[in-house]
């Protein structure tokens, strides 16, 4: 074991250029961190400058470095998609044949519909794809009345349920998705996710989400790299939705966050503590309040937020620690729609006695996967070469 502790970091959606198949999702010309710095006029990222961000791609404010602090390089992906649970799977080991379903231009089908409706006895308002508080403005008020469920989607696999918890009941609610769950196991209809989204308030002070959220995801396919760590004693710690995205499956202790600001002080939190494993980061505010939104200036304020926290991390990175920094798809906030977009990732590993160096990219993001699995010497997963002893 070189390493003691791992830790991968997840930067939501930051692509870093269309992948060679782009034109088949729709995707050619995307580039997520490029494309926003032009938008923004310029950005600034002095720590990921030092690691060598600027080589990877055309970055408006950050410059190629000659001399990158830690090993950099792009990865990508090998599965057939573009949305979280296809990239975060991957990362461990997992290749994505068939993507999962979503429904953000056309809303669900109606036969669906009418199924959630008479197995559940509560008509559905919505389907559609919406933000989660802008639909709770709309349609708050027509359900505290009717007790009708709004049901919505993203642009990512997910189906959601809203409901006022002094209307439909937790316990209620909770059933509600398992039914949903269970209607949409078929293949023309399956979403990665199905989420409650329970809310109090009212029209005149305003509706607002409670924190009773529950998700109700597929488990992985197969056994990941997270489950041989976890079935090795190895600490397996998430924070933010890496839990939810793996239906808790190989994961051994969980921190929830409120925002990447929060996501980044509980890794440093962390990083002060005592464990031997992995420590697995979501950050997804780039993603759900930039990307979607297509917000090039929030987009852009949020990356130099995060690379001021990193650099208030790096100091707890010790000597027998490894920071992984990567990205699971993109989401450039200059494309058009609101969906994501089919990009190279990057990939960053940092010691502070590293050298540095660019590294070759890799053609699948369980590389990522494969090089934590070699460094706690437990078994590897089909996909993935270890990078561990590229690191220099």
């Amino acid at each position: 074991m070189k390493y003691k502790r791992i830790f991968l970091i997840v930067m939501d959606s930051v692509g870093v250029g269309a992948m060679p198949d782009a034109i088949k999702f729709g995707d050619v010309g995307s580039n997520t961190i490029g494309n926003l710095s032009r938008a923004a006029g310029g950005i600034s990222l002095p720590v990921l400058e030092s690691f060598g961000y600027g080589n990877l791609t055309e970055i408006l404010g950050v410059k190629p470095v000659v001399n990158p602090i830690a090993n950099v390089g792009k990865m990508a992906e090998l599965s057939n998609g573009k949305d979280t649970m296809t990239g975060h799977w991957e990362f461990v080991g997992i290749k994505t044949e068939t993507p999962f379903q979503t429904f953000t231009d056309t809303g669900f089908p109606q036969e669906l519909i009418d199924e959630l409706e008479k197995k559940t006895g509560r008509k559905v308002i919505g389907n559609k794809a919406a933000s989660g508080t802008e639909i709770l403005v709309e349609l708050g008020p027509e359900h505290v009345k009717t007790g009708a469920l709004i049901v919505y989607t993203s642009a990512d696999s997910v189906l959601q349920i809203a409901a006022h918890e002094q209307v439909v009941p937790l316990e209620e609610l909770y059933h509600i998705c398992h039914i949903a769950r269970e209607i949409m196991m078929k293949d023309e209809w399956k979403v990665g996710r199905i989420i409650a989204r329970p809310f109090l308030g009212d029209e005149v002070n305003g509706f607002k989400r409670t924190t009773n959220r529950h998700d109700y995801a597929l488990s992985p396919t197969e056994k990941t790299v997270l489950n041989y760590l976890d079935e090795s004693r190895f600490d397996v710690i998430s924070v933010g939705k890496i839990r939810d995205i793996f239906n808790g499956s190989g994961i051994n202790a969980h921190h929830s966050i409120v925002s990447n600001h929060d996501g980044m002080l509980k890794t440093m939190a962390i990083a002060k503590d005592d464990f031997m494993g992995l420590c697995f980061v979501n950050l997804v505010d780039f993603d759900a309040l930039y990307g979607h939104r297509r917000d090039a200036i929030g987009y852009k304020n949020a990356l130099e937020e995060f690379d001021h926290d990193l650099g208030n991390l790096l100091p707890l990175i010790g000597e027998e620690d490894l920071l992984i920094i990567t990205a699971d798809h993109g989401n450039d906030p200059t494309h058009s729609g609101t969906d994501h977009t089919r990009e190279y990732v990057p990939m960053f590993f940092y010691n502070r006695y590293f050298k540095g160096s660019i590294l070759p990219d890799s053609d699948t993001f369980a590389d990522l996967g494969a090089t934590i699995a070699d460094n706690f010497n437990v078994a590897q997963t089909a996909y993935g070469k270890s990078l561990l002893k590229k690191l220099l």
